[in-house]
């Protein structure tokens, strides 16, 4: 078992091998010759052989036949009978029947009954009709498979008589009607498959007494009501397979299962945590009504397969990367068609036609060229092809097969005699959802023409001829094809069969979906041939494209035209004078795409209440914070920034876009500021929970008290949001992390603020050196000393913040006794000592994970470490706390930091004198020790730095 959770492969495989081989692997035949079947039971085999209509027995010595098994995974056929000569003297007696894959078209045997020791028996993948004899109620059957049939009728109750069953498939069969209660009996049962019959109902909940029971499938079905909470009772479930079965959530948090599908369900509300989710290997909730979209599921890495496309995610809880193994094709609610995902690339111009051949080669037919579509496949992939004016979303893995990538393409298993069989000899394959968009469009009507032929399924008088394959097709997400059978459209097997529709594209964008959705065999031919199967793909303008030669000379004109437009009204404005105005910093604001808004200095007045004291929420080192309340009822925070800043115009506005252009989970949202006359307000989002400072430190009565995984879910946090701010496409150094400058919203989610304030407040300086914008206790020595910034100085204080969080205590006021400066000198000295636990706030007791709790500390220290070059980047940093990456330690030397502590006289918040003549020694480096060292010049808030000054 160990192996198998170690390879990440699904865990059902090593069920489904299981029920293979135990039914395979039965006692070896006495080798005494002389021994013969007892009589009763050779009559028997004569009933059985009859209403099997079976003509190939050796009635004269039917134990003579020694059994041979293939592997479990391709032994499709077999015709064996099993007897144990063990059990009296010189008589045996049948104790397996296998016949899989004989072609039998007759009925089940009421005669099995007459085989008192039979145990094991294997009917699948025959032609066999009818329904299950009353007369198999007396057996002592152990597992019994009737899979790959065409018995029907209701699953009868007297099953739950066989007590002694441990497995039970009826998959793949026309059973109808509902579970019977009697099935509760079965207290044995590891393995149960009902799956792709037609069952109805709500389930039983006589299921509960299934103790034992490790594999349970019952997609494909058409049951009624919400999936039953005794699903959790079923402690030794191992896989559960219920993709289409009709049932209805809310999802429950299904302890230890390694494989999830629960596609095409009506499930709703948040995805919940599911039990052990490190060794879950695939996850799929494909077509759903869900709306939470939890941290855990978005950190799993590349060797998990995620799936949670069409459903109703806000667009802020996606991810903001494109990742192979994890699809979010149209999973956000309300999302406008035009977009389907931000891995598009964009349009250089307008197409009006695509042609593909589905999962084959570049290929040519009369005029028209179809694109190869060689891509693999795979269970959670969204391919952009080349030229990327198209591409497909592939949701779904094989159930009960080793799926690799080739599986995903199908391929013809006889001679096509159509015409252009070049298109139809590939085809591609889906298990549950496959889109493919033609990207780029010109707005208007086109005609689309589906190409299909079933080369996998057979129609001949074998199992091969019970298979079903039945999926629904979408264009432009309207359903134009339900339960879609390409056999009996084209009238048989290897026939091409093309269905024209009509679409209307409006936003240069075309959707073609083929949903299998359950409906269907899964097992035949084999196990993973099945799913909805396209060949080729043809889209065609209504209309005629524009002339290009035409086009260039439209373009030459309106060039033209604009250009002396522009030099008409330029020479207006400027016989007016219009070219002295000044420009003011709100009109310039308006000028620029902001994703922000513009308030009045009457309104924030009146939401504030005149900037009343009672709704003041805290005083900042870039002006006071207010609550304020608008008409609507909702909440704000307004930022009254200092008016003193001799920054122009375009200054503030270029700080004021790039703070707007930054949208993170972990971030505070700016919604928008004021500028009217001196005012300079920032108004962002309201934060419920005030800072972390507040609820960490704060003395009052009745603060919230911050669990172990709260404050876990808060440095991971904290630090996502630093990752972003220094990783993205505006790198921004914050300079002053600390826990007040850590929101807390309503559902205790942590959110930087301040970042991008340090420029708003900077005066007229011309060297950052001259002021240090931090805080004492916080800041990176090199920052403080020699007014050296990196990003590696947020690293530092994020730090700093870490130990405080994982301790409670404040960095600066927590001193032990007299021997220690401050809360990291403790740390450090408990790190050499090997006692860092020692740091774990005392107020949670034993409710903390030692091992996070650890991990933190580690982390912490190794971020506030004296020497910037060794801290980690806060990518790295997040990786770690998130147990992906292990924390090397770096051991330091705890008295570096009693000398660094005298930073604190030399701060601009130190006495006037003092700091005055730490300026000048300051300067007297800077201009005497012409030492440099290279800093990127792409990070924001670094400009007015001299890069690496010491």
């Amino acid at each position: 078992m160990a192996e198998v959770l170690n390879s990440q492969k699904p865990i059902f495989f090593c069920y489904v091998a299981l029920l293979v081989v135990l039914i395979c692997i039965v006692p070896i035949k006495s080798q005494a010759q002389s021994e013969t079947l007892a009589p009763d039971e050779v009559e028997a085999l004569r009933e059985i052989a009859e209403q099997l209509n079976k003509k190939d027995w050796n009635f004269s010595d039917p134990c003579s036949n020694v059994p041979t098994f293939s592997s479990p995974h391709t032994d499709q056929y077999n015709n064996t009978l099993v007897c144990n000569c063990s059990i009296s003297s010189n008589v045996c007696h049948i104790e397996s029947i296998y016949l899989t894959g004989q072609d039998l078209d007759g009925v089940l045997p009421a005669s099995l009954a007459k085989l008192p020791y039979l145990k094991q028996v294997n009917l699948g993948q025959n032609d066999l009709s009818g329904s299950i004899p009353r007369e198999w109620a007396s057996t002592k059957l152990e597992f019994l498979v009737l899979s790959v049939n065409n018995l029907s009728g209701p699953i009868p109750g007297y099953l739950g008589n066989i007590t002694t069953l441990r497995a039970l498939a009826l998959e793949s069969n026309l059973f109808s009607g509902p579970i019977p209660s009697d099935l509760g009996k079965l207290i044995n049962m590891e393995i149960l498959y009902l799956r792709a019959n037609n069952l109805t109902g709500e389930l039983p909940v006589a299921l509960t007494n299934l103790a034992k029971l490790k594999v349970l499938q019952i997609g494909s079905n058409n049951f009624t009501g919400r999936i039953p909470n005794y699903f959790q009772s079923w402690k030794d479930l191992q896989s559960l397979e219920m993709q289409a079965s009709g049932l209805e959530g809310p999802l429950p948090s299904i302890l230890f299962l390694f494989r999830r599908d629960l596609s095409f369900n009506r499930l709703e509300g948040a995805i919940p945590n599911f039990g052990n989710i490190m060794q879950l290997s695939t996850i799929y909730l494909t077509s759903n009504l869900l709306t939470g979209l939890p941290d855990w599921i978005k950190s799993r890495d590349s060797r998990y397969n995620i799936d949670i496309s069409y459903n109703n995610f806000s667009q802020s809880s996606v991810p903001t990367t494109c990742r192979g193994t994890f699809n979010w094709f149209r999973s956000i609610s309300q999302q406008n068609s035009s977009i389907l995902s931000n891995c598009l690339n964009s349009c250089s111009k307008d197409q009006y036609s695509l042609h593909i051949n589905c999962g084959g080669k570049q290929t040519t037919i009369g005029s028209i060229k179809y694109e190869g579509d060689e891509a693999s496949g795979g269970a959670a992939t969204f391919v952009q092809a080349t030229p990327p004016n198209w591409g497909f979303s592939s949701t779904g893995d094989f159930v009960d097969a080793w799926s690799s990538d080739n599986d995903y393409i199908a391929n013809n298993v006889s001679i096509l005699k159509m015409n252009n069989s070049e298109l139809y000899t590939t085809a591609r394959l889906s298990p549950l959802s496959l889109t493919y968009y033609a990207h780029c469009l010109a707005n208007g009507n086109y005609t689309v023409k589906l190409h299909f032929a079933e080369i996998v399924l057979r129609d001949n008088r074998s199992y091969y001829g019970v298979g079903r394959r039945m999926f629904d097709v979408y264009i432009q997400d309207k359903l134009v094809l339900k339960d879609f059978d390409i056999r009996k459209e084209a009238l048989g097997v290897d026939k091409e069969v093309i269905k024209v529709f009509k679409a209307v594209v409006n936003v240069k964008t075309l959707l073609i979906r083929f949903q299998w959705a359950g409906r269907g065999t899964t097992n035949i031919p084999q196990r993973g041939k099945y799913g909805s199967l396209i060949s080729a793909i043809s889209v065609q303008s209504d209309f005629k494209p524009p002339d290009d030669s035409k086009t260039k000379i439209y373009i030459v004109i309106g060039v033209v035209s604009a250009l002396c437009l522009i030099f008409l009204i330029f020479g207006i404005l400027w016989l007016r004078g219009c070219f002295g105005h000044k420009t003011t910093r709100e009109e310039e604001l308006r000028g620029l795409d902001l994703q922000t808004g513009f308030f009045r200095f009457k309104q924030i007045k009146a939401a504030t209440n005149n900037f009343d004291a009672a709704n003041k929420l805290g005083e900042g080192g870039f002006g006071a914070v207010y609550k304020g309340e608008l008409l609507d009822g909702s909440f704000i925070a307004v930022k009254q920034l200092s008016s003193k800043s001799k920054q122009g115009n375009r200054e503030f506005v270029n700080e004021i876009g790039m703070m707007s252009a930054l949208q993170h989970p972990n971030l505070v949202k700016l919604y928008g500021c004021c500028t009217e006359g001196n005012q300079l307000l920032l108004v962002y989002e309201y934060m419920e929970n005030n800072s972390l400072s507040h609820t960490l430190f704060g003395l009052e009565e009745g603060l919230l008290k911050l669990d172990w995984p709260t404050r876990q879910k808060i440095c991971v946090g904290i630090a996502k949001g630093l990752a972003f701010l220094h990783d993205g496409t505006l790198k921004i150094v914050h300079r002053d992390i600390k826990t007040t400058n850590v929101l807390l919203d309503r559902d205790l989610n942590a959110k930087i603020a301040d970042f991008g304030l340090a420029k708003l407040d900077e005066e007229e300086h011309t060297h950052i050196s001259t002021r240090v914008a931090g805080t004492i206790g916080y800041m990176a020595p090199e920052y403080a000393l020699w007014g050296y910034l990196t990003d590696k100085a947020d690293v530092y204080s994020f730090g700093v913040v870490a130990l405080e969080l994982v301790s409670g205590k404040n960095n600066i006021k927590y001193r032990p006794n007299e021997n220690f400066v401050c809360l990291l000198d403790w740390a450090l000295v408990l790190q050499q000592k090997g006692n860092l636990m020692e740091l774990v706030d005392p107020k949670l007791n034993a409710g903390f994970n030692k091992e996070e709790a650890l991990r933190m500390i580690k982390v912490a220290l190794l971020c506030a470490n004296s020497s910037p070059a060794l801290r980690p980047t806060m990518s790295e940093v997040v990786s770690m706390l998130e147990g992906r990456t292990v924390v090397h330690e770096v051991t330091i030397n705890p008295s570096i930091y009693g000398d660094d502590m005298r930073f604190k006289a030399f701060t601009e918040d130190s006495d006037p004198n003092m700091q005055e003549s730490f300026e000048e020694t300051r300067s007297f480096i800077h201009s005497d020790s012409k030492r440099t060292a290279s800093s990127s010049s792409s990070v924001l808030n670094i400009d007015t730095v001299k890069p690496g000054t010491r």
